[in-house]
């Protein structure tokens, strides 16, 4: 959750630091008012190379401006 949030803002993210990090893709799949939902998406099942270390993400709020 996230108080400053509504749901005409644009989240961005990414993920600063990880074991496996050019495996492992992060996306923000929702926003609404005072939250958004980050997905995490492992991108190397079959090779057996899953994020098993702590992921650090980055983001960003960009306001969106109604007339």
């Amino acid at each position: 959750t996230n108080s400053f949030v509504e749901i005409g803002d644009v989240v961005l993210i990414s993920q600063r630091s990880g074991k496996v990090a050019l495996n492992t893709q992060v996306e923000v799949t929702a926003v609404a008012n005072g939250s958004f939902d980050i997905t995490v998406i492992n991108n190397n099942v079959a090779a057996g190379t899953a994020e098993t270390g702590a992921i650090v993400l980055n983001f960003a709020v960009i306001k969106a401006v109604t007339a």
